[in-house]
């Protein structure tokens, strides 16, 4: 009987060792990026190249992550903000902080939502609160590097 608690004791404690979680690595996000096609509430407003576009101000739009921890954020409406960045420990959120001059009715903070992981030639974010900017609409935005 005490073979099988020895038995039983080291089954539970490989069991539980190999649960541990895995350490997620910060995605590499570090490039100014540019809009290649926005979505407001779903509806299609803007992609990269196209004439007639309903929101060509994205144009302008850039997302400049370059420095470690600093971001240069350019609005739409050619607004520069700056700032700092970061992403969650599990890279689902990019999160700008402290950014200045604040955007409208926020304390200085906008996040996004990472829609799928990062690679070296997309970034996908849904902004998670609405944008006064574009009449308090849910964007999402395809960017790429410039």
């Amino acid at each position: 009987m005490k073979k099988y608690a020895a038995l039983i004791a080291w089954a539970l404690f490989v069991s539980c060792w190999s649960c541990q979680p895995k350490k997620v690595e910060p995605a590499n996000v570090g490039k100014v990026w540019k809009a290649r096609t926005v979505k407001e509430n779903g509806r299609l407003v803007y992609t990269e190249g196209t004439t007639g576009n309903v929101r060509p101000s994205y144009a302008l739009f850039r997302l400049d992550l370059t420095a470690a921890d600093q971001v240069v954020f350019t609005d739409l409406d050619g607004r520069k903000l700056t700032g700092t960045w970061t992403l969650s420990t599990d890279n689902s959120r990019l999160i700008l902080e402290n950014l200045t001059p604040p955007p409208s009715l926020t304390s200085g903070n906008i996040e996004f939502y990472l829609s799928a992981p990062p690679t070296d030639n997309q970034l996908l974010l849904k902004r998670t609160n609405e944008s006064r900017k574009t009449g308090n609409t849910e964007n999402e935005c395809e960017l790429v590097p410039e």
